[in-house]
């Protein structure tokens, strides 16, 4: 039986201004080091130029209480919609999925996380660990752009 892309969803409300999240994702993104310094330990642009589709980024961070490595592009940027679609290349998360892809859409009021994978095989777990993730993630960037 041939595996399937499955999707999970996180969701946040916003405060700040859409275009100011969005901008913030598509061009600051290194800042959440100091943001969410709990789960994201460094991040580094290793190709290309911020806020372009194609760079590369190698995040650290800790999901779960296991510290994590991805390298990851920007597959597609859409100013108009507002969304952002990450693919994973290499790294800890493809031991456990053979794809993982994430895709951020910003609107007035609410952010939403839509996280596709595949899984490696039958007894991987769906990354549901993201979903809090993600949501404190939004939250505290949308707080601290409210006073930036």
């Amino acid at each position: 039986m041939a595996n399937q892309v499955e999707t999970l969803v996180a969701s946040a409300a916003i405060k700040c201004q859409a275009d100011k999240f969005y901008n913030f994702f598509k061009f600051s993104m290194n800042d959440i080091v100091k943001i969410f310094p709990a789960a994201f330990t460094g991040v580094e642009l290793i190709e290309g130029e911020e806020g372009a589709v194609g760079n590369i980024k190698t995040w650290h961070y800790i999901v779960g209480a296991i510290p994590t490595t991805a390298k990851v592009l920007t597959e597609a940027i859409d100013d108009a919609a507002k969304t952002i679609k990450f693919s994973v290349l290499e790294g800890d998360l493809l031991l456990v999925y053979k794809s993982f892809k994430a895709t951020l859409t910003v609107s007035d009021g609410f952010a939403k996380w839509s996280i596709e994978y595949e899984k490696a095989t039958i007894l991987s777990p769906p990354p549901q660990l993201y979903v809090p993730l993600a949501v404190t993630l939004c939250t505290l960037v949308d707080a601290y752009l409210l006073i930036n």
